[in-house]
């Protein structure tokens, strides 16, 4: 044995190659955290020691190669300033060139993922070697930073410019036969024949088969590129990139500089280059924020993974309503496995919704992410049925009916009285209380909510509502279906519009309050667009709908009336009255037309206009920041809201249902985030500024000036939010 630590060992084979192996104990993947880090530093310094040596594998023993640095350290290394992140990325750097420089071949054994620091380990070597099913790349720029560890060097330099651009810009994970077709994998083999074709590549280089001094030699110099192809390479792309990332990611533009500026360098005055603008880019309010979104997606991720583990198995499930929902979790059931009945009382209402499914298929085989045989296969796992003649197999159930608790309520005991005394009721409602959908079960231990968002194959939260009498097994295993179904599933409490739909229309009411105040609405959409909101607030109140808006409006006054009633006519109940329901009949608070492509496209209307102009109460002018704020308390304050009522378990939670059900602008990071970063005793004196005019909606809770005074925040300490909470 040449060395052993915690997290790798290095031993020589039958002859003179050494084998250094990652597998980092007590974890299940491989990652390069500051103490790993150091002993690769150990394991590097005790292989030049080692005499006669004539080759070197970089191998696995577990699943995966490296999954990357260990984010969890991040923000807490973030925190000591550019000057030390500087610093660690030239140590890291001089680590990496010491293995790049070793004086004989070496060779990287990718058996699976290799990401960020993995992959950018993987590059120091001269050759790699994957197996068929493994994948590389770097995704830093979507946690908002750029690879700091030699990716914006080595990869322009064995994959091409241009190539590299693409990976690093897009933060994409690539197939293994991509990899071999652009140079960055010299073979791709099965996974048992890895380290045999690792060993076989040492040995043609060392019998001078393979000239591995000069791939080691081009990863150190410039890159060969004339003034034409720089600028088609770095100038194109950066506007590219730009438009596609938008301005709130910067992320992404910069990288493309970096390999930019570093292109005409050496190694080490290119990795300089690249050290500086990583410490630059972790600074950011941006990547704090996306760090935190990664970490708060691995708490949610573990806590569905524990309810899976105590879940009963789900085989086969059943969705009740045919209609445009119906047929689209039907789709995403089949779609991934799953076998599902559809059952309605008309065999045109089933045709309605095996016409979604094969519509959503078909346009998965023109993306060429399905055959035909396995748009086939899962169209086969849709049976539709107007009896309940085979429910009795089934392990769960899906009712999707109309929004209406006298018909869910008689829907729900009827299914009942047909399937055995283990399978799980689920209502997929957007507003109606649970517990009082379960008032007429036999039993309601095995009744609670599954709350999917429109469109169902590609929103990707899922709602599991928790009644008073919702057993643990009735959610586990309703946790374990969303996850099979490819979702994301946050386990909330019962109340009017749970969570999600409880955030939201608190920030419709300050959308009212604003155009009931003379705010014009496209000016209002605008603003909160830029702000970062895939679509503002009156184009998402045509999307969802004025009919359901109008009735969600209702069930949560009903819920809340100090904070959520209203006097008077509000613009989308203006909208309502006049049929104009949004997109779904062509015209809301914009007209709709058909793009080429036959989608919605909103043009403004004068109708529109003129009907909110009949219930304005004023002609006041707000600035952007006004119409920020008076958008946002009302959301923020509501999650703060959930977050005491217990609705919702960790303010981590609450952020990443906020962010996969409506769209709330990720780089910001959540509402309560969003909170954090103004400071909780700043949000307190903005709400308390606006309560006095507009009322409870605005109002701070007691808690919430409580964590003022002490000066507390929700996410006190971002390193331990994956570890400790789930």
């Amino acid at each position: 044995m040449i060395y052993q630590g915690n997290a790798l060992s290095v031993a020589r084979n039958d002859g003179d190659i050494a084998i250094l192996t990652f597998d980092l104990k007590d974890e299940s993947i491989n990652k390069l955290s500051s103490t790993v880090i150091k002993e690769l530093q150990d394991a590097v310094k005790a292989i030049q020691a080692e005499r006669d040596l004539q080759g070197l594998v970089i191998s696995s023993a577990k699943s995966v190669f490296i999954v990357g640095a260990d984010i969890t350290e991040f923000h807490e290394m973030f925190a000591r300033g550019e000057r030390f992140l500087m610093d660690m990325c030239q140590e890291v750097h001089t680590l990496f060139n010491t293995i790049e420089d070793l004086p004989f071949p070496t060779v990287t054994a990718l058996n699976g993922l290799a990401l960020g620091g993995g992959c950018e380990v993987a590059l120091t070597t001269d050759f790699r070697v994957m197996a068929e099913t493994a994948e590389i790349g770097l995704p830093e720029t979507k946690l908002g930073i750029l690879p700091g560890w030699g990716g914006c060097v080595r990869l322009p330099r064995i994959a091409g410019a241009d190539n590299a651009v693409e990976w690093i810009a897009a933060g994409s994970q690539n197939k293994a036969d991509v990899a071999l077709k652009l140079g960055v994998a010299d073979a791709v083999v099965p996974v048992d024949r890895l380290e045999a074709a690792a060993l076989d590549i040492l040995a043609r280089a060392n019998a001078g088969e393979l000239d591995w001094r000069a791939r080691r030699e081009e990863k150190k110099s410039p890159l060969k590129l004339n003034a034409i192809e720089q600028m088609m390479a770095f100038e194109t792309a950066k506007g590219y990139v730009a438009g596609k990332a938008g301005p709130h990611y910067p992320a992404p533009v910069e990288a493309i500089k970096v390999i930019q500026k570093g292109a005409g360098e050496s190694r080490e005055r290119a990795q300089a280059i690249e050290a500086k603008a990583f410490a630059k880019l972790a600074l950011t309010d941006v990547c704090y924020n996306l760090v935190g979104l990664f970490l708060s997606d691995q708490l949610v991720k573990k806590k569905g993974s524990k309810y899976e583990k105590q879940s009963a198995p789900v085989n086969k499930t059943a969705v009740l309503g045919a209609g445009i929902m119906g047929g689209g979790i039907a789709y995403q059931s089949a779609y991934k496995g799953t076998p599902i009945l559809m059952k309605d009382i008309r065999e045109d209402a089933l045709q309605l919704g095996l016409k979604e499914a094969r519509k959503l298929l078909a346009k998965q085989v023109e993306r060429g992410k399905l055959t035909t045989g396995k748009m086939a296969e899962a169209l086969s796992n849709i049976r539709p049925t107007l009896s309940y003649g085979d429910f009795g197999e089934v392990d769960l159930i899906v009712e999707a009916v109309v929004e209406n608790p006298k018909v869910k309520g008689a829907v729900l005991t009827e299914v009942e009285g047909a399937v055995g005394e283990n399978t799980i009721l689920t209502s997929n409602t957007s507003t109606i209380s649970i517990n009082r959908l379960a008032q007429n079960l036999k039993r309601p231990e095995n009744f609670c909510g599954m709350h999917f968002f429109n469109p169902v194959h590609r929103m990707p939260l899922v709602e599991v509502i928790r009644g008073e009498k919702s057993s643990d097994a009735a959610i586990a295993a309703t946790v374990a279906y969303a996850r099979k179904m490819g979702k994301t599933p946050i386990v909330v409490n019962d109340c009017p519009g749970f969570l999600v739909n409880r955030v939201l229309f608190p920030y419709f009411g300050g959308f009212s309050f604003l155009v009931e105040q003379g705010a014009d609405f496209e000016r209002v959409d605008k603003v909160m667009e830029k702000f970062g909101w895939p679509m503002g607030p009156a184009y998402l109140l045509d999307v969802v709908g004025m009919d359901t808006a109008v009735h969600a409006q209702a069930v949560m006054a009903e819920g809340f009336p100090a904070r959520m009633a209203r006097e008077g006519k509000s613009a989308i109940d203006a909208m309502y009255e006049d049929e104009r329901l949004g997109q779904k009949n062509g015209k809301g608070f914009y007209r709709y037309e058909e793009d080429k492509k036959g989608k919605p496209k909103k043009v403004s209307d004068e109708q529109a206009h003129a009907l909110v102009k009949q219930v304005a109460t004023g002609s006041r002018e707000f600035s952007d920041d006004d119409i920020i704020a008076r958008m946002m308390v009302p959301l923020c304050m509501e999650t703060v809201r959930c977050l005491e009522d217990g609705i919702v378990g960790t303010p981590a939670e609450a952020d990443m249902a906020l962010i996969y059900g409506i769209g709330f602008p990720p780089f910001r990071g959540g509402a309560l985030r969003y909170i954090d970063a103004m400071g909780v005793g700043g949000f307190v004196s903005l709400a308390d500024s606006l309560a006095g005019e507009l009322g409870p909606l605005y109002a701070p809770t007691d808690k919430l000036r409580e964590m003022a005074s002490r000066q507390e925040r929700f996410y006190a300490n971002d390193s331990q939010t994956a570890q400790n909470q789930a």
